[in-house]
């Protein structure tokens, strides 16, 4: 899967029709945005940008709630279990949703969720700047023999960190130990307080501390380069690790998909017509290392798939999972 293809067919272009009437929803009270991990991180950042942009365009507050525990799933739980009418919507990562029933902690499928989808934020392998890694060669050829399992810093099953990490490993022999902390802002401090040796946690929630000289980017996990403002170019992984599985990372918020027709046609609408045409959310982009390409609807479901299917997948046969995605509709990666 390459992650150029992938994201250039998530645009804009077939997504669900809006419905005709109730397009003037407009909330009476203000909105709560549940972000289920501690502040900072990948999607907490982010989220305080749409949420501003929402704020904006519906004329009511959008309250970004955080609210971490069990890699996600408790936060994405209180929404599910709120009612379903529009007034409490979730954030996070589009691969982390879906995998919440294979991995049994939510009965919801992502088919479940209407999705609306802003960026994709690609993982980059990094160690301490102190460590000896130059490149990814050398930190891979380390992974593989060291006597001593290498420690790496995560946001725990569904964060971006982790799955890297079971990727690496799923093509390599490598011996780790994961140390899992409750967001993606804390895993990258621990790595830059050398607590951990290496994270691969978003690009998002390392770019201040690899521009400070803090890290040390060795690989971007994707199969194309990426061009950092502030450092320069990364390489991909695939250059070390031509087999391993990658695809876009898109996050975004998430509506009980059931919620009243008039929400949904209402946020169709803010989505197409303001945030995808937003200033504040290029500029995000381009100073995060993000990449911009909002969706919503059949559009936001599919762009989201390949991700979702290498997590998914990688959590059942590694054992981490007990139930079978395909039960879920999520296809094996090809």
């Amino acid at each position: 899967m390459h992650m150029t293809s992938v994201a250039a067919s998530a645009g804009l272009i077939g997504l669900l029709a809006v419905p005709a009437a109730g397009q003037d929803w407009s909330p009476s009270e203000p909105v709560s945005i549940v972000v289920p991990w501690s502040a900072g991180g990948s999607t907490d950042s982010v989220t305080r940008v749409v949420a501003q942009e929402l704020s904006d365009a519906f004329g009511q507050t959008f309250v970004v709630l955080n609210q971490p525990g069990a890699s996600g799933s408790v936060g994405t739980k209180s929404v599910w279990d709120a009612p379903h009418d529009g007034m409490t919507m979730a954030a996070g990562a589009a691969a982390g949703l879906g995998a919440y029933p294979v991995l049994g902690m939510l009965d919801a499928t992502l088919s479940d969720w209407r999705l609306y989808l802003h960026v994709a934020n690609p993982s980059l392998v990094s160690v301490n700047a102190d460590t000896p890694y130059q490149d990814f060669g050398a930190l891979l050829e380390a992974l593989k023999t060291s006597e001593d399992p290498i420690t790496v810093a995560s946001a725990g099953l569904t964060s971006a960190g982790a799955i890297a990490l079971d990727a690496i490993a799923g093509t390599a022999e490598i011996n780790t130990r994961s140390i899992t902390y409750e967001g993606g802002a804390p895993a990258v401090t621990s790595t830059v307080a050398g607590e951990t040796q290496m994270t691969a946690q978003t690009a998002v929630e390392q770019v201040d501390m690899i521009r400070a000289g803090r890290l040390r980017p060795l690989a971007v996990v994707a199969d194309t380069p990426l061009e950092l403002d502030g450092y320069g170019t990364v390489p991909p992984i695939t250059d070390w690790l031509p087999d391993i599985a990658v695809a876009p990372n898109y996050f975004g918020l998430f509506i009980p998909a059931d919620a009243p027709a008039e929400v949904l046609a209402a946020m169709d609408k803010v989505w197409e017509e303001r945030i995808a045409t937003s200033e504040k959310m290029k500029t995000y982009a381009a100073e995060r290392a993000s990449l911009f390409n909002p969706s919503y609807g059949d559009s936001a479901q599919d762009a989201a798939m390949p991700f979702l299917s290498i997590n998914a997948w990688q959590q059942y046969e590694g054992g981490t999972a007990p139930n079978d995605p395909s039960e879920f509709g999520i296809p094996k990666p090809e």
